[in-house]
């Protein structure tokens, strides 16, 4: 598969995933930005590790990486909110 084939087959699939866990919150009740912010990277990363190439490294994958980190932080923020929640209580 082509590189740039790879980057729009990934960004499709990850849109998918998005869309499988709106519906399945919406289903259920629980619109939740944490919940879904959190399912959302998980997606994201599963799709990262899958077309990250083992040989070469497109430029996208370096902005990739950018965007994950950015989340996994924004994650820790969300972490560490909650900690101090529930030491609140």
């Amino acid at each position: 598969m082509a590189g740039s084939a790879k980057k729009y087959y990934a960004a499709a699939v990850l849109a998918i995933w998005l869309i499988i866990v709106t519906f399945f919150m919406i289903l259920s009740r629980t619109l939740d930005l944490e919940v879904f912010f959190v399912l959302s990277l998980i997606g994201l990363l599963v799709v990262a590790v899958l077309i990250d190439g083992a040989f070469s490294r497109p430029r996208y994958m370096r902005y990739l990486g950018y965007v994950i980190a950015v989340e996994v932080a924004l994650f820790a923020y969300i972490v560490v909110e909650k900690i101090l929640e529930i030491i609140a209580t």
